[in-house]
């Protein structure tokens, strides 16, 4: 996996070339601010091929934080990030590399018949148990991440991963009291713990889509003092002392969506001045929890002119909407990398180019929002 010294010396590489801030500390090391992400895209060959590209563009010009899941392009996302691994020249240790499980991902395309396949491939050979499925096709007990990890292993040909994140653990909540699924989470963690000491995973985290940014009594909401809360307690539970690997969390950011900083209801983490409750940015920042934003430019409806409001994108750097969009969330106080997916090489260097300006500081990003 990533190393302390081959992560510093990929900033040594490529440090120069950018902004002051580009590089910022995650795990044993540092990590660029802005990152591929590989979520979009028909699960065909002709996409494998452009996000190779697009991927292995990325980590050759100074982004070496890359981000897929089981179940992105039908598992196809996977095998791509592997084969543009194995091919840029850079080293796998200079490199964060982060996958998610959670949700039941198909092999190679879509079934024509997603029930009777999630039955046959999953539920028959008691992969996992009906009742352990939310909407059908997510589910997030012990024996299914730990399966999800080793299939994700396999697909992108690695000993280890960087970051392993459960996924959308929200999804839970359509099936479950939020009691149940916070013990389900802290089951989770203990067999992550297992993993990370095993060596098979950097650290763990959380990676959803609306838990940590909705309102405290919305059907999706989930407490991130809670959600720490189980990792120390899996983390005691597991090690040999109070250590966790609970590292990161993701969630969507971006100027139409900016309520993980603009709404304060996480509770405040102890030991901090704070009177009230928080948002999930300060809590994430006051924890030492590394943030890593999804949708940091509306999956493109930020990158043509007129998307982001006027008075936000006169105050931001970049030469194009795209990088303005992207400097915006890499701006957040406590943002650690922001991330982009895109199988375009024109894109990918539009938005590495971003990480040459200097992000807003923190009062001129609160500004933002008077």
């Amino acid at each position: 996996m990533a190393t302390r010294e081959a992560l510093w010396g990929y900033r040594n590489r490529f440090g120069d070339a950018f902004g002051r801030t580009y590089f910022r500390r995650f795990g044993p090391g540092v990590v660029s601010s802005v990152g591929i992400g590989t979520y979009l895209g028909e699960p065909t060959p002709a996409v494998d091929a452009a996000s190779r590209e697009s991927i292995e563009l990325a980590l050759r010009s100074g982004v070496n934080h890359v981000d897929t899941a089981a179940n992105y392009r039908c598992g196809r996302a996977e095998r791509v990030v592997g084969e543009a691994l194995r091919d840029a020249p850079v080293d796998r240790e200079s490199v964060v590399v982060a996958t998610k499980g959670g949700f039941l991902p198909f092999d190679g395309e879509r079934p024509d018949d997603p029930s009777a396949y999630v039955r046959e491939r999953f539920v028959e050979p008691e992969i996992v148990d009906p009742d352990d499925l939310a909407n059908g096709a997510h589910a997030m007990t012990p024996d299914y991440l730990e399966w999800s990890l080793d299939r994700s292993l396999d697909r992108l040909d690695l000993d280890s991963v960087d970051c392993f994140y459960v996924h959308n653990p929200e999804t839970q909540l359509a099936a479950r009291s939020r009691a149940d699924v916070y013990d389900a989470l802290e089951a989770a963690f203990e067999a992550l713990e297992r993993r990370r000491a095993a060596g098979d995973v950097g650290a763990y985290g959380v990676a959803s889509w609306s838990a940590f940014r909705v309102p405290e009594d919305a059907d999706d909401y989930l407490s991130l003092a809670e959600v720490l809360a189980r990792a120390e307690a899996a983390g005691e539970a597991v090690g040999p002392d109070d250590d966790h690997g609970f590292e990161a969390i993701q969630l969507p950011f971006n100027v139409a969506m900016a309520d993980a900083f603009t709404r304060r209801n996480q509770p405040a983490p102890p030991g901090t001045d704070a009177d009230g409750p928080v948002s999930a940015l300060e809590f994430a920042h006051e924890a030492g929890l590394s943030v890593v934003t999804s949708a940091s430019i509306g999956q493109g409806d930020l990158a043509v002119e007129g998307g982001i409001p006027a008075d936000v994108d006169a105050t931001l750097a970049g030469e194009t909407p795209a990088q303005r969009a992207l400097n915006f969330a890499r701006s957040a106080p406590g943002v650690t990398s922001s991330l982009v997916g895109t199988t375009d090489p024109g894109h990918v260097r539009e938005n590495v180019a971003a990480g040459t300006f200097d992000p807003l500081g923190a009062s001129a990003f609160d500004a933002v929002f008077e």
